[in-house]
């Protein structure tokens, strides 16, 4: 019989909270049992978890019973990020990696058949909950990360990040018996911060191009300026939609901490471009868009347009085709600066 616990995190909302990936083999009737309020994405981890160790070269536990549990049992987790974490503690348990020394590490990636790791999103607000949690402590576990996922948590000051590429990266360094490689030795890379950040010009549509119109070129001036919010009426054709998209580029450069903020919202959803960094985001929703399209919902609850364009700009073309939900829905984050979303579970 074997016991391992291999520490990862799952995504609530805009917040990334620790989950302890249980894993315990006991003699008996040969199963697999996964507990822990898992989403169905989180089930079907059984199967990828059997085929990539198995095709990795490594000995499945055909003859045991395999229960995981992921606690906290009451938190929801969802998507297939505790595919790796699972798959080590399933290694661990059995004896073909030293389970002392997967401690002080936190494991996230989706697993393929192969064995091969597929990144996550969420990556950032994985990274940022590491580092808050960790500020008063000498020491902050390191995030393993897949290729992808690795290079945008690595944007996170403070925080040191692995890129592996594959489930066996992750076994030939903790292997039982074996010392632990060096670091950047074969699949198992440090990602540093200073190669991520990268400062790129923005690539949106320049005020510059416009021709006249010197009126409402002072206004957008004026509204960037102070933050305002801006209100174009006119007849079709006289440009106010050329006029909006441009105002983003009037914005200056975000700074770290609001560059962070921006592209964690948008790693949420999987939106975040590191070729973007630095750069103001714009939403520009259609007008059939929904108010829990707009302000954010669902189950599990994600990010709307008006956060996705957190420190950036919201761009409602057509304006009165949008449903009165929808708008009336945008007043309270328009006035407070903030979203607050209150639903039954």
């Amino acid at each position: 019989m074997g016991l391992c616990v291999v520490h990862s995190r799952t995504l609530v909302g805009l917040t990334a909270h620790p989950v302890h990936v249980e894993v315990h083999l006991a003699n008996g009737l040969p199963s697999f049992t996964l507990v822990g309020l898992a989403d169905t994405e989180v089930k079907e981890a059984r199967e990828r978890v059997r085929s990539a160790i198995q095709n990795s070269g490594l000995e499945w536990p055909s003859s045991k019973r395999i229960t995981v549990n992921l606690a906290p049992a009451d938190l929801p987790k969802e998507s297939g990020r505790l595919d790796l974490p699972i798959a080590l503690g399933i290694l661990a348990a059995s004896g073909q990696l030293d389970a002392q020394a997967l401690q002080g590490y936190e494991y996230a990636g989706e697993l393929s058949l192969s064995g091969a790791l597929r990144p996550v999103r969420g990556a950032l607000p994985m990274a940022l909950a590491l580092r808050t949690e960790h500020a008063q402590r000498p020491a902050a576990p390191t995030l393993v990360l897949p290729a992808g996922s690795a290079e945008e948590a690595a944007l996170v000051p403070g925080v040191t990040v692995v890129r592996v590429a594959h489930l066996r990266d992750v076994v030939q360094r903790f292997a039982a018996g074996e010392g632990q490689a060096a670091d950047d030795a074969g699949g198992w890379q440090l990602v540093r911060a200073s190669t991520t950040l990268v400062h790129t010009a923005p690539s949106g549509p320049d005020l510059a191009d416009v021709k006249g119109q010197a009126a409402a070129r002072r206004a957008l001036e004026v509204a960037a300026a102070g933050g305002h919010s801006l209100l174009l009426s006119g007849p079709p054709g006289s440009g106010k939609s050329m006029l909006a998209q441009r105002l983003a580029g009037l914005l200056p450069p975000l700074s770290d901490d609001e560059a962070l903020e921006a592209a964690a919202i948008a790693s949420l959803v999987g939106r975040f471009d590191p070729q973007r960094w630095r750069q103001r985001p714009t939403a520009a929703p259609h007008h059939t868009a929904s108010a829990a399209a707009l302000v954010g919902g669902g189950s599990p609850p994600r990010p709307g347009e008006i956060s996705l364009a957190h420190h950036g700009v919201l761009f409602l073309d057509e304006l009165p085709e949008y449903s009165r939900a929808a708008l009336e829905a945008l007043r309270e984050p328009l006035e407070t600066g903030t979203v607050r979303l209150s639903r039954a579970a």
